[in-house]
């Protein structure tokens, strides 16, 4: 049995998994949006994409928790990535906002 200390530092580095995993599909949808692709090129990227993914969260989990499916690496994983897209949807928002500003401030002139 895992000490309450070890399922913390586990619940953590499944966090960061989900962060990493919602990075790397965000830098694949941006190279989307700046190279158009056919409809089955994004399905092999997809496909691919998440044949990679569930490889690198074997690892995580196979690492720090030898292998058995735990459910705080589950929960960690699910939360670090719902925290990546929060932060990203605020850090949008607030992109969006002090452009219009700054727009509204140009044309003041």
């Amino acid at each position: 049995m895992l000490g309450i200390g070890t399922e913390v530092m586990i619940f953590l580095y499944a966090g960061l998994t989900g962060i990493v995993v919602f990075c790397g599909y965000q830098i694949l949808r941006l190279f989307r949006r700046l190279i158009r692709h056919h409809y089955l090129v994004i399905g092999a990227e997809d496909f691919l994409f998440w044949l990679g993914v569930s490889a690198y969260v074997f690892r995580q989990m196979y690492y720090t928790t030898y292998g058995s499916i735990r459910w705080f690496f589950v929960l960690g994983g699910a939360g670090g990535a719902a925290a990546a897209g929060f932060l990203f949807f605020i850090t949008k928002k607030l992109y969006e906002k002090i452009k219009k500003n700054l727009e509204k401030g140009r044309k003041k002139r």
